[in-house]
């Protein structure tokens, strides 16, 4: 079987071009982008309901910490726009650190407290390194929330469309 030389010429010429492509993606800097939002708990309930509304002007903070010994080794911070979202550019690849979004600041006085309970997590873990199977460069993070002190009146009816009522789950 005669292989044509014009043959050849493509084929080396392809797989010398695919090598390069590997060369620029080898090259270029690494960086993410953390997206997530912010919302006030006006029930309590420590997620997002219907009557949940997303917060402007709060403040996150992007942490990242040594595995080891729990250094803080990266931190930036973020606000959210007018629909409650932040978008955080991080630099670097952080496979070898726990990072995690955390509240800072609320912008609503009367929607600012963190639950302290120790069972609860108060932050949303991320994975910032493209060695974990996403290719994207956008990291979504879980909804974080602010509570109020006091619980709105239809929380109930809210709850319990949800399954939901003082004594627990129906």
């Amino acid at each position: 079987m005669a292989t044509s030389p014009k043959a050849i010429f493509f084929l080396a010429s392809a797989l010398c071009f695919l090598s390069l492509l590997g060369i620029v993606d080898a090259q270029a800097p690494e960086q993410f982008f953390v997206e997530g939002k912010v919302y006030c708990d006006n029930c309590r309930a420590q997620f997002v309901t219907k009557i949940s509304k997303y917060m402007a002007g709060a403040k996150v903070r992007l942490e990242c910490r040594d595995r080891e010994g729990g250094d803080i080794t990266y931190s930036v911070d973020g606000e959210t726009d007018e629909s409650g979202t932040y978008r955080i550019k991080v630099e670097g690849d952080h496979e070898e650190e726990v990072c995690e979004v955390s509240l800072v600041q609320s912008s609503d006085p009367e929607c600012s407290e963190i639950d302290k309970e120790n069972f609860l997590r108060k932050s949303a873990r991320i994975s910032l390194t493209k060695y974990s199977g996403i290719t994207s460069d956008s990291r979504l993070a879980n909804p974080l929330g602010f509570m109020v002190k006091k619980r709105l009146p239809e929380c109930t009816e809210v709850l319990r469309e949800l399954g939901i009522t003082a004594a627990g789950f129906v």
